[in-house]
């Protein structure tokens, strides 16, 4: 995989962006967490939770706050060529960036609702629908994907194409949502993701020369992720939230979408969450439980229980997340979903070693913590 000849005239563009971005949350978190102090949005301390004080959420709303407004800004700025060597593709319609920006705030919303509220699991999935659905109707759809058996991609048209990227855009959601269970865990991941699929845009494996856009974007997006960390690191002084998990895991989707080939590398950059949910979601209805009860059966949960610490644990799911992105770079698209597969296999395995039988049981009972309302693990302050 190369670069695309452009791409280091692109270097200033993309660190001006993303320090804007970071910038920006890094101001606006602080805020945000006194917001939600005042108004009563934290996570406080009970048997279902693993955080021993009260900490805010709805971090989200800086993360979508420091996004929204540069990804304007260089919509806007591209649009009357004032950043060299970029253009907005012909295959990403006015609409289809519609669908990334009012969608994203239309996430952030529906989460932030949530945050407040704290509503149950089945209005949140109805949410999730809703902008899935309002991505296709501005245009946005998985029109291919990589075929596992041979070269070449297998198009989806119509009701396929409507049911992928519905299953894609939820999926991604959820699978944000479920690793939301320590701190900085699912907006490290996050950042990871972003980081390589911009990376990915500024090489010739999406095009001759590359989706400079699409890149800038994807930059911004971990740049607001990053300057979020800052607060969001262990220990943790504000939680992203459902808004946060909303926009997040609504942005990658819609990103990876309009990246050419992109969905692939999602999938695998991205295995860990995805992965996790999987295996959590096939053993829940294993049990005859919800997809959505609690349990301490996440690969966090498990890696904390063989005696690592909290920053160890969330320190070493980065670094393999870090791995499945730059196996991205060595794979085709093909190859980056047999690489998935093998990863789903290999997990499943090794996760069924570490608990047996009686610990899948174990956690099919448990309801003591509870990662699928984004509450990250703090310690009480010293």
């Amino acid at each position: 995989m190369r670069f695309a000849p452009d791409a280091g005239d692109l270097l200033p563009a993309i660190l001006v962006a993303f320090a804007a971005a970071a910038l920006l949350a890094l101001a606006l978190t602080p805020v945000v967490r006194e917001f939600a102090r005042r108004f009563g949005l934290v996570d406080r301390p009970d048997p279902r939770r693993v955080n021993l004080r009260p900490v805010p959420r709805a971090g989200g709303l800086a993360v979508a706050g420091a996004f929204l407004p540069i990804a304007i800004l260089i919509v806007i700025l591209v649009d009357r060529d004032d950043i060299g060597a970029v253009d907005i593709p012909s295959t990403v319609e006015p609409s289809a960036l519609g669908a990334l920006l009012i969608g994203g705030l239309a996430a952030t919303a529906i989460g932030f609702l949530d945050d407040v509220l704290q509503i149950r699991a089945r209005w949140q999935l109805l949410g999730q629908l809703a902008v899935a659905l309002l991505a296709i109707g501005l245009g946005v759809e998985v029109g291919s994907v990589a075929n596992p058996l041979g070269p070449g991609s297998i198009q989806l048209d119509g009701v396929f194409a409507v049911g992928f990227t519905v299953v894609w855009i939820v999926g991604m959601i959820n699978s944000i949502n479920f690793i939301d269970g320590l701190d900085g865990l699912s907006s490290g991941i996050s950042l990871i993701a972003a980081v390589t699929l911009g990376l990915i845009s500024l090489t010739t494996s999406v095009g001759p020369f590359g989706q400079p856009f699409i890149a800038i974007l994807c930059f911004v997006l971990a740049g607001a992720l990053l300057g979020f960390l800052r607060w969001n690191f262990h220990p943790a002084s504000i939680f992203v939230g459902t808004s946060g998990v909303m926009f997040v895991g609504y942005t990658l989707a819609v990103l990876s979408i309009l990246g050419t080939a992109k969905v692939a590398v999602a999938l695998l950059v991205l295995g860990v969450p995805i992965i996790d949910t999987f295996w959590i979601i096939v053993r829940r209805l294993a049990g005859r439980r919800s997809p959505f009860t609690p349990d301490r059966g996440h690969v966090h949960h498990r890696l904390l229980d063989l005696g690592l610490g909290h920053t160890q644990t969330v320190l070493l799911i980065y670094a393999i997340s870090v791995g499945l992105g730059l196996l991205s770079f060595f794979l085709s698209g093909a190859g980056q979903l047999y690489a998935f597969l093998g990863v789903v296999v290999a997990s499943g395995i090794l996760l069924f070693l570490l608990t047996g039988r009686e610990g899948v049981a174990e956690d099919l009972e448990a309801d003591s913590y509870d990662p699928d309302q984004t509450a990250e693990a703090t310690p009480p302050p010293s």
